[in-house]
This record gives structure tokens, C-alpha cells and sequence, in this order.
């Protein structure tokens, strides 16, 4: 008797691609921080004397700080003279000012927010604020004009993101890997991040620009003043350092470390 056959056809094995990735994907504490920003520059729909209230209330005045101007009254009273440290940093000037450094923050701060999680972003952001603030009253202690615009944290944050930004896998190596995964490589340790060429590379067109357009006096557009270049290399230094006390990623030992990039971490 002949055994029975299977009477099936022969079914064509269907291969299921892989979901794709959307080519723009914006983690939430990123996409919360630009929101916000958005939002509090709707105050220029704001009559003229209210709006210039906010920026004298909210800005960074170096003035507010020296103690020889007994008479001098600037809207804030004292505790300007605390949350402005951070509040001038959520205030631009106009909406050149606020898309440049929202562009500027995509992508370096996309990768730091997927890192750090929404809390330590926000921190690290009000951080770096706040040290551009400190080196911006170093150098103009007697300024009177308000300091306004998210520059400082946006430096802060490219300081931060090149810490790993090289390493193998990171989001500006060659082999990188989807966008979580390259947020999360560890990353350089600072002395060895330092001896990247990349790395270095980047320092010197970064420093550069800063000093071109701060030395230079070149404003967002005509109706700015200059840039406030101080306040930005503050705001680096403190993500370049300062980086370590917020990466969650372990740090594996020094004698894995690798100056060439490798996947690599280590903390300052």
C-alpha cells in the first residue's frame, strides 16, 4: 500500500522585515524640553512692557549682583538674583535664536537624554545653565543687558555627548547602532577622549566658531547683540567635566580602556 501523501501545497515562507525605524525619533524628556521652550516663547505674544518685564525678571543681569549699586531696583528683587542662574536659559530672543539652538540640540541632545533618562537630562541641562551663567557675571560683572537663550546647556550637552559620541557603536562612529543602543556604549574616559583626533578635532572647530563669533561680534541676526561666548565655554566646560556624576552607564576597568575609541568607560 502506498503511504499517503501530504496533499498540501507547497506554502512560500513569508519573511517578516524588521520594524524600521523612523529616520527622526526624539526621546520624550527631549521632546518635553523643546515643548517647553516653545512655550514660554509665546510671551512675545505678550504687550511690550509685560514682555520685557519676563526678560529683566527671568534674565541673567550681571548688575543684580554688585552689591555698590545701593539705589539700582531691578524687577526680580532676590530671587532673581537665584532662579535666574537657570531661568535665562528657557528665554530667546526670537524664533532664529530659539530654532538655532533647537537645532543645534537634536542631535547631541538626543543621545544625552536617551543616556541620562528624563531626570538627569533636566538636571544636567539646569547645571550647565547655570555654570554659563557663573562664567558670563566672571566676565561682565558690571553688564546691565540681560543674558537670554538656551546656548550654555546646548554646549554643555555637545561636551557631554562626545564623551561617547566616537566610541564604537556611538552615534558619530562608523559602526553605529540603532539609536538607544549607540546613547548607551560607554563611554571615553576624559583622558583618552582628549587623545582622539576626532575628539580633539572637533574641540578646536567648536572653540573656533565660539571665538569667531563672540571676538567678532556676530549676533544671531541684525537685531541681536553679540554673542555671548563666555557663557557658552562655560556651559561646555561643565558638561565635558561634569558629565561622570550623571553617566549611568558602568564603568568597566581602566586597563580596558582604549584610546582609539574603543568601547570603553570610564569615569574623570
Amino acid at each position: 500500500m502506498d503511504s499517503p501523501q501530504d496533499s498540501s501545497p507547497d506554502v512560500p515562507a513569508v519573511h517578516e522585515e524588521a520594524p524600521r525605524e523612523p529616520i527622526l525619533t526624539l526621546p520624550v524628556a527631549l521632546t518635553a524640553y523643546i515643548a517647553l521652550l516653545a512655550l514660554i516663547h509665546l510671551r512675545v505674544l505678550l504687550p511690550p512692557e509685560l514682555e520685557n518685564w519676563t526678560i529683566d525678571v527671568f534674565g541673567f543681569i550681571p548688575k543684580r549682583y554688585d552689591s555698590s549699586l545701593l539705589n539700582l531696583q531691578i524687577p526680580g528683587g532676590a530671587g532673581a538674583k537665584v532662579w535666574s542662574f537657570v531661568t535665562y536659559s528657557l528665554l530667546h530672543a526670537n524664533l532664529t535664536h530659539l530654532g538655532f539652538n533647537v537645532l543645534w540640540l537634536l542631535p547631541f541632545g538626543s543621545a544625552l537624554a536617551r543616556r541620562f533618562g528624563a531626570v538627569r537630562f533636566f538636571v544636567f541641562m539646569a547645571v550647565t545653565a547655570a555654570a554659563g551663567a557663573l562664567a558670563h557675571l566672571v566676565t561682565h560683572e558690571h553688564a546691565v543687558a540681560p543674558m537670554i537663550g538656551a546656548s550654555a546647556s546646548v554646549s554643555g550637552a555637545m561636551a557631554a555627548a562626545i564623551r561617547f559620541a566616537f566610541a564604537r557603536g556611538s552615534f558619530l562612529s562608523f559602526s553605529r547602532s540603532d539609536a538607544d543602543t549607540a546613547a548607551k556604549v560607554p563611554a571615553l574616559p576624559l583622558s583618552c577622549a582628549l587623545r582622539d583626533g576626532r575628539v580633539v578635532g572637533f574641540l578646536a572647530v567648536w572653540f573656533g566658531v565660539n571665538i569667531i563669533f563672540g571676538v567678532g561680534a556676530i549676533g544671531i541676526d541684525a537685531e541681536t547683540t553679540s554673542v555671548a561666548w563666555q557663557a557658552h565655554i562655560g556651559g561646555f566646560f561643565a558638561g565635558l567635566l561634569l558629565f561622570a556624576l550623571f553617566d549611568p552607564v558602568p564603568r568597566v576597568r581602566n586597563d580596558a580602556a582604549d584610546a582609539s575609541s574603543q568601547d570603553v568607560s570610564d569615569r574623570i
